[in-house]
């Protein structure tokens, strides 16, 4: 289990948003351009530009410049290990902090 209590606190800290959870939601349809995405809602390009830093330096969403777009994707690798964390954090596994040190 990955037990990297802050870097994963940092991802759910980052999906405490609705607007970031939203936009995870328009993402797994696949990449989508910044303007499609900000058609979605109710703020402003820069409002949309923080909630997409914040969703890239937690390394759950990435992005490819495109000439004057830039284009969003979910990085897979990242959502998957952030599902397995929560999954095994509720489960009780041999690897559990109660049961082992392994963590600390």
């Amino acid at each position: 289990m990955n037990c990297n209590y802050d870097e994963n606190a940092k991802i759910i800290k980052a999906l405490s948003d609705p607007n970031r959870l939203k936009i995870i939601d328009i993402l797994s349809c696949g990449e989508k351009c910044a303007c499609d995405i900000l058609e979605e809602f109710n703020f402003t390009q820069p409002t949309l530009s923080h909630h997409m830093k914040v969703l890239m330096d937690c390394g759950i969403v990435n992005n490819r410049k495109e000439g004057l777009w830039n284009y969003y994707f979910l990085n897979a690798s990242n959502c998957n290990k952030i599902i397995l964390f929560l999954m095994n954090l509720i489960t009780p596994t041999d690897e559990c902090v109660c049961k082992t040190s392994q963590c600390e």
